[in-house]
């Protein structure tokens, strides 16, 4: 899934949008992580450590939940779908740094503050994209002269392997590595056939993705302390809920309708908060029950989502888009060949066609 998410993050779109990415979107995640991780270190008792992964993790918002219920209401071109879009983009690079400083900070509370870690991680990193930017684009010109679906697909899977294993070997996180190896293959020429090529088992392994998260909830949290759970969810609403209110409507200039779609659509719970979470679990920088606490909670957050959404459209009666009229029906039987743009090329066709 982080590969996924990586390869559609592509430079150049991050550049066109550079002002609602680094303006809106870095306003709300340091907004909500500052908000959230202070609540949580003053109400909760977490070490600053705990808490700052724990406000960054909640400030992320779902980007399959939010990219799935905008390309089927249609709004993905609208004024709210626009910056919605942006902010999520915003979130699934600032998860890069945070997946990479759970283990940093892991080892900085149990051994102080190892700089010479710090510097190793930054230098993994660097060398990396550095290398991987250099070195991918030839391999994969050699491996197209192949002209094998399958070997370009066996690539793929093989460089993003090869970064993950070697992320933790450095002690990093693998889940950053298939990140970084998304990214690295999304600024290449042969992005949309690798995205071609596995778009078969995309939606299958983000489904296998969520059954595996589902599978981890302790549902007997829910069960013997309904209370604490939806406190925490409603409470996690309500701290997300008047800053993106603020931001869709001083930054991004949306209106008050708007701005209650991008509010609703937003406020819950992200995908990378699983893989945050748990990796702080599995380093001990958060106790596990309190993992399964806020993995629970975020799971209700974002199943509330869609039924968010359809309440505010129908409290603002604005359904899903639909063509201004109906499309024209041709039922006649010439032409058998319909010249879509007659230019130059266009042109000889038609010549070619019509002798």
């Amino acid at each position: 899934m982080l590969f996924v998410i990586g390869l559609e993050l592509s430079p150049q779109r991050l550049w066109v949008m550079r002002r609602s990415v680094f303006g809106t979107g870095l306003l709300q995640v340091l907004g909500t992580s500052a908000v959230i991780g202070t609540a949580v270190w003053w109400l909760l008792g977490f070490t600053p450590g705990a808490a700052l992964i724990v406000g960054g993790s909640l400030a992320l918002s779902s980007t399959a939940f939010g990219l799935q219920i905008l390309g089927e209401r249609k709004e993905t071109g609208a004024a709210y779908g626009r910056q919605a879009f942006a902010i999520l983009l915003f979130q699934d690079l600032a998860a890069i740094p945070l997946i990479a400083a759970v283990p940093f900070l892991a080892s900085t509370g149990s051994h102080g503050f190892d700089l010479l870690g710090a510097l190793r991680a930054v230098g993994v990193i660097v060398a990396v994209v550095a290398g991987g930017r250099y070195l991918l684009r030839p391999v994969f010109r050699f491996v197209a002269k192949a002209d094998a679906v399958e070997v370009s697909t066996a690539t793929a899977l093989l460089v993003v392997m090869g970064v993950s294993l070697l992320m933790e070997a450095t002690g990093l996180s693998v889940t950053l590595g298939a990140f970084l190896a998304g990214v690295l293959l999304a600024d290449s020429e042969y992005r949309h056939e690798l995205e071609s090529n596995i778009e078969p088992f995309k939606g299958l392994l983000l489904g296998l993705f969520f059954v595996s998260v589902g599978m981890a909830m302790d549902l007997g949290l829910l069960l013997h302390q309904p209370q604490l759970i939806v406190g925490l969810v409603v409470l996690l609403l309500l701290l997300k809920g008047p800053l993106l209110w603020l931001l869709g409507r001083l930054p991004g200039g949306l209106s008050r309708s708007d701005t209650l779609r991008l509010v609703v659509l937003l406020a819950c719970g992200g995908e990378f908060a699983f893989v945050v979470l748990r990796l702080a679990v599995e380093q001990r920088l958060i106790q596990s029950r309190a993992g399964d606490v806020l993995t629970l909670v975020i799971s209700m957050s974002m199943a509330l989502t869609p039924l968010l959404v359809v309440l505010a459209a129908k409290l603002l009666n604005v359904h899903p888009r639909k063509p201004a009229r109906e499309f024209d029906t041709i039922d006649t039987d010439t032409p058998r060949v319909i010249i879509a743009g007659f230019g130059r090329v266009g042109q000889i066709i038609a010549r070619v066609l019509r002798a």
